[in-house]
């Protein structure tokens, strides 16, 4: 019984063990999307679907198992209602060794008086190459504009697993 209590207690150990977590944290400077297309949808007015991508650098960069990151770009959807714009899409890393991670992701943009704000800004990260292949994770992010051109700082922070 005392054995099988110990074997039980190891699995669980080796169990948990295999799902702890990483945290990650870091900034980044998103330009403006470049190029950008839109297409008008005609049911009311303001709403149209769209396709963009923008390259971002991080300012602060977080690390993944030991590996920095540099730059990435992003690739996404949208379609926009009125003042409310739904957002997803890809982001590709690329870190100091020239190994990738590939995060999904998605937000709300509103159009506000004074600027965009971000809303609701999840990902996760679902792969990489390297020593990220089949890394996964997830997190946050928080933005604010950095100007008035188009540009965004983010903020963003989560957690990330390797495999074994």
């Amino acid at each position: 019984m005392r054995r099988n209590c110990l074997l039980v207690a190891l699995l669980l150990f080796v169990s948990f063990s295999a799902l702890a977590q990483t945290p990650m944290s870091g900034a980044l400077l998103c330009a403006p999307a470049n190029p950008t297309y839109l297409i008008r949808v005609g049911d009311t007015p303001g709403h149209s679907y769209g396709l963009a991508q923008g390259t971002c650098t991080w300012t602060r960069p977080w690390e993944i198992a030991g590996l920095k990151s540099t730059i990435g770009v992003g690739t996404q959807i949208t379609e926009t209602n009125g003042d409310t714009t739904k957002i997803r899409g890809t982001f590709v890393d690329t870190f100091t060794n020239g190994d990738k991670a590939y995060y999904n992701f998605d937000f709300t943009l509103l159009a506000k008086a004074g600027g965009a704000q971000v809303t609701n800004h999840t990902w996760q990260l679902v792969g990489g190459t390297g020593k990220l292949q089949g890394a996964k994770g997830q997190g946050t992010c928080t933005a604010v504009a950095a100007g008035t051109d188009g540009s965004f700082n983010y903020d963003c922070r989560g957690d990330y697993t390797l495999p074994k």
